[in-house]
């Protein structure tokens, strides 16, 4: 015989399940502007039949129904499109990065410019020409040593502004390592809470999404591969269990992958990056913690553009070589620089100044770092500690303009000929630079930084639209539309509204059966 008050259990899951519901989409309304909230549905099932299986059961028709119930509280989210959107955010990284970065040394370099390094050196030869046609006139040679200083502190103005910006990303390096490292815990610290809430038979939607929001983070350093493990206990099947954070790298398998991330453990990072405003380069990571403490992972092994990381490190230099953006252009400039005051020097020292000084001999441009001497030609090392960074113009020239060596004979004040041959280095193709003359290669060093950088715009640009695309992609399954939460508090309320009056229904029934019945006669 069945139960009387069937029907109420019957409404009353009914009106729990959707109650249920009704805060379930209360709180996808209050989360609606919450970063990384996914939105979350209740799975609603069948409760067990009346009656059940087995010989005492009561025979009855067929099954009855009784009821509903909330199986589980799920978030909506798809997998697939977050491993796209997450390599979409590593190789965003990286470009970005490396764009900023050419940016800055553009801006450095600022050329074409009416105030750069080039226009300093046209303005140079200039002031030579002028000086050829009037060698004996004071203020011309004031002129040439004057703009000889200007083209010798835009030498070490954009070497000094570029070591800074070096500097600037070996600090970036630093911070960056230590917010790896602090995500890497976050996960660590909410694998193991998640881990504690599973095996009761409970969705943590809300971990979940603290932990994806952090993976999503963590995808912009390094390319990673993300792997999952079962809880176990009475874990629901859709439990996404514990997750295992691996970095991808370009060794072949099986080290393809260096783990950081298992369970509630999670690696730690150290570059080898030394303390103070050194620049030698960076080398690797060590990796202390799982798979084994001490593991390394050096430059060459990760993969290429791949992650903010890496395009840091390809800016400040890596290597023993000390390759890299900053490195590669500094040691360019600082060739520039030398070869520069090599043929210069080599011309001038071989000219005359003004009577009675007679000046021979004289290096027009030195290393004021080293003591002052006269030109030695028969020195291996003559002019080999200029730098861009150091590059002067000889303080005895500079202080007495009359050892301008203008002549090319002794004793003859309207001798400009040296002048015309020092003017002549502009054109001169010198061995050093590639056979190239010291403006051309200039220009060519600017030519690559524009094609590099209008590269890396580019493809930043490219993958940051790829990257919207699948956010708005990750959006449409996950996020929270308000329209469809009104439609859903609608249904839910309808539903919840009927299950009471069923109830009502139920109560007058009984009502009928407690009150009405067996009253014949009365």
């Amino acid at each position: 015989m069945r139960s009387t008050f069937m029907g109420l259990e019957t409404s009353k899951r009914g009106m729990f399940t959707q109650q249920t519901a009704l805060y379930t989409v209360g709180h996808n309304i209050s989360n609606a502007n919450t970063l990384g909230y996914s939105r979350q549905r209740v799975n609603m099932q069948p409760t067990l039949p009346y009656p059940g299986i087995g010989l005492n059961a009561p025979k009855v028709p067929g099954f009855i129904g009784t009821g509903v119930e909330a199986h589980s509280i799920q978030r909506i989210r798809d997998q697939f499109i977050d491993r796209q959107y997450r390599q979409e955010t590593n190789e965003l990284g990286y470009w970005e990065t490396k764009s900023k970065a050419i940016t800055q040394m553009e801006d450095i370099m600022a050329e074409p410019s009416d105030y750069g390094l080039n226009e300093s050196l046209d303005l140079f030869w200039k002031s030579l020409e002028e000086l050829s046609t009037s060698p004996e006139n004071a203020g011309t040679r004031r002129v040439v040593t004057e703009r000889g200083v200007t083209a010798a502190e835009s030498f070490n103005y954009i070497y000094k502004q570029l070591v800074e910006v070096q500097g600037n990303l070996k600090n970036e390096i630093d911070v960056t390592t230590k917010d790896v490292n602090s995500i890497l815990k976050q996960i660590a610290a909410l694998n193991e809470n998640i881990a504690k809430v599973e095996p009761n038979g409970y969705l943590p939607n809300d971990l979940y999404d603290a932990r994806d929001t952090l993976v999503d983070e963590l995808s912009q350093y390094f390319p990673i591969k993300i792997e999952y493990a079962k809880n176990g206990g009475n874990s629901l099947a859709i439990a996404e269990g514990n997750m295992t954070i691996s970095i991808r790298t370009g060794k072949p398998v099986p080290n393809d992958t260096i783990k950081i991330v298992e369970g509630k453990e999670a690696s730690q990072f150290e570059h080898n990056l030394p303390v103070g405003d050194t620049k030698d380069p960076f080398q690797g990571f060590t990796i202390n913690g799982i798979p084994a403490n001490g593991a390394t992972i050096n430059h060459t092994e990760l993969l290429p553009n791949q992650g903010k990381m890496l395009s840091l490190i390809n800016s400040y230099g890596y290597g023993a070589n000390k390759e890299g953006v900053y490195p590669e252009m500094l040691a360019q400039l600082d060739k520039m620089a030398q070869e520069f005051a090599k043929a210069f020097n080599e011309v001038h020292s071989k000219g005359y100044g003004l009577p009675p000084g007679n000046s021979h001999l004289e290096n027009f441009f030195v290393d004021p770092n080293i003591p002052y001497a006269p030109v030695d030609p028969n020195n291996p090392d003559y002019g080999n500690t200029i730098t861009a960074g150091n590059i002067a113009v000889n303080k005895v020239i500079k202080d007495d303009p009359s050892k301008v060596a203008a002549s090319t004979e002794p004793d003859q004040e309207g001798n400009g000929k040296n002048a015309v041959l020092l003017a002549a280095v502009k054109t001169t193709s010198i061995l050093g630079l590639g056979n190239a003359t010291v403006q051309s290669f200039y220009q060519s060093l600017i030519g690559k930084l524009g094609v590099d950088g209008e590269q890396a715009n580019r493809l930043a640009e490219t993958t940051a639209v790829k990257q919207l695309t699948i956010a708005n992609n990750r959006a449409s399954v996950s996020s929270v539309s308000l329209d469809e939460e009104m439609t859903n508090m609608i249904i839910y309320q309808q539903a919840y509204n009927a299950s009471a009056r069923m109830i009502t229904v139920v109560d007058e029934t009984l009502d009928k059966i407690i009150n009405g019945m067996g009253r014949v006669g009365l």
